[in-house]
């Protein structure tokens, strides 16, 4: 359910772009200079905020949220289109692990 509704979201985007012919734009560098930008304003929604304040955050503070997305799909469409490990095979897996491996493999990148 989840990776059909990524899927429809990532044609979406990309169709979007093709009619605007906005692709030649989307290179790596430029997308995830977008998705840095995108981040570096969510931070800033949340800069003074307490945990609980921060699970609040009024909905047009969200625009930033909804841009890392966008910039992040179409960065993995880009420069990894079919070589991509799927997410869900991901979570599965890790399922299996317990959650201080799953830290330590992430802090060291070893497996």
């Amino acid at each position: 359910m989840i990776n059909s509704g990524l899927n429809a979201i990532k044609l979406r985007l990309r169709d979007f772009a093709e009619a605007r012919d906005w692709r030649q734009f989307h290179s790596p560098k430029n997308l995830s200079m977008a998705l840095s930008v995108a981040v570096s304003e969510t931070v800033e929604h949340f800069k003074w905020l307490t945990e609980d304040q921060s699970k609040t955050l009024p909905k047009d503070k969200l625009t930033e949220v909804e841009l890392m997305s966008k910039s992040t799909l179409l960065i993995k469409q880009r420069v990894m289109p079919k070589n991509i490990r799927n997410s869900m095979d991901e979570v599965e897996e890790n399922k299996t692990r317990p959650a201080n491996i799953i830290l330590l493999k992430n802090k060291t990148n070893k497996p």
